[in-house]
């Protein structure tokens, strides 16, 4: 049995996943067919709870069921508390973001301890990054290190394996969100509620928080402010999807939609990476952002071809090889393999075992 100070720390967790999820105590305890103020004692930590009315918390609030179970990490991009008077929608997207992110790193961490992955300890620049030039500098020294030249990405989400990251494209509102765990592994979370470019733009945002450093530390720019050291990690991300070397051949506002289709990367990219080498000015970026090429401009100027990157894939290739291997030496379960490849496959997608 928990004791009162662990109930009180799952109190915590429901209350926090609750505002998370913008609804009262009222709202939350009418959804499981609860009084309220059998919610309040759950979130003050003096009404136990058992393991069905956890599983039914969590479908409720739309996390994770281990969520309630462990503490926060103590470095996460998110640094403002929820609270009932001053939660935004911003924020609360930031904590479900971060609930699916702990859980994500829990998974990972699973497969370790397993002995079927064995993750790539994470790409961590050497010196102080100062600048968004020595931002955009270390973007183009992984692409040499990966062997991609000035080359589109094909998949972002193996080069941020590659580099150490495992990333995970979940069904959530929002943006991203990173966590490095220990000098061990880390992870990030994108949301697919956004256009493919801008999922890869937050994927390459993310791995710059890895890469660059905590925005919320020193590593990046003693003197930097939190404005400047996301604006590097901007610079890096941009530069990394779509060199500035490539960018300064272009002609017209033609060859920029080609960038944007073959590079695979959002119009507001590709035309703020234009204006940095300067083959618009900045009336003409401002002008150009509102023409945003459509869908089939996009997939005409690439004959078409398809863009699956950060779409139909939700878990890095290594990780759902580690998946697999698990399950084949009976070391997961169908229904545990399944919560561990987030919505890639259902159980009749695993293949039948045979009788002995």
């Amino acid at each position: 049995m928990a004791e009162v100070r662990e109930w009180s720390q799952v109190g915590e967790r429901v209350r926090d996943a609750r505002i998370g999820a913008g609804l009262s105590q009222a709202e939350l305890g009418a959804a499981l067919s609860l009084d309220r103020t059998m919610i309040a004692k759950i979130e003050a930590g003096t009404r136990k709870v058992d393991a069905l009315e956890l599983t039914r918390l969590a479908t409720a609030l739309d996390v994770p069921l281990d969520h309630f179970l462990h503490d926060a990490p103590p470095v996460l991009s998110r640094r403002a508390e929820l609270s009932e008077d001053t939660a935004t929608d911003a924020g609360r997207q930031a904590y479900r973001l971060e609930a699916r992110l702990e859980s994500w790193a829990r998974d990972v961490q699973q497969l370790i301890d397993l002995r079927t992955l064995s993750p790539r300890k994470p790409y961590r620049c050497e010196g102080v990054v100062a600048t968004d030039d020595d931002a955009r500098r270390i973007a183009l020294q992984i692409r040499r290190d990966a062997d991609l030249a000035l080359e589109p990405i094909h998949t972002l989400m193996d080069l941020c394996e590659r580099m150490g990251q495992f990333v995970l494209v979940a069904d959530l509102p929002g943006d991203g969100a990173s966590l490095v765990v220990g000098d061990e592994f880390a992870v990030a979370v994108v949301s697919r509620s956004t256009d493919p470019g801008r999922r890869r733009a937050t994927a390459a945002h993310e791995l710059g928080h890895m890469v660059l450093g905590d925005p919320y530390s020193n590593d990046i720019g003693v003197h930097a402010s939190l404005r400047d050291r996301e604006a590097m990690i901007d610079a890096f991300a941009a530069e990394l999807l779509l060199p500035s070397d490539v960018v300064a051949k272009a002609n017209s506002r033609q060859d920029l939609v080609e960038l944007a289709a073959r590079y695979r990367t959002s119009w507001s990219l590709v035309t703020r990476q234009a204006q940095l080498v300067e083959v618009i000015n900045s009336a003409e970026g401002r002008l150009w952002r509102q023409r945003t090429p459509t869908k089939a401009e996009l997939m005409d100027a690439v004959g078409w071809a398809p863009q699956p990157d950060l779409d139909a894939i939700r878990v890095p290739r290594q990780y759902a090889k580690a998946v697999m291997e698990a399950w084949k030496r009976d070391l997961l379960t169908s229904s545990r393999v399944v919560e561990l490849m987030h919505g890639q496959i259902v159980e009749n997608d695993l293949p039948v075992v045979p009788d002995d």
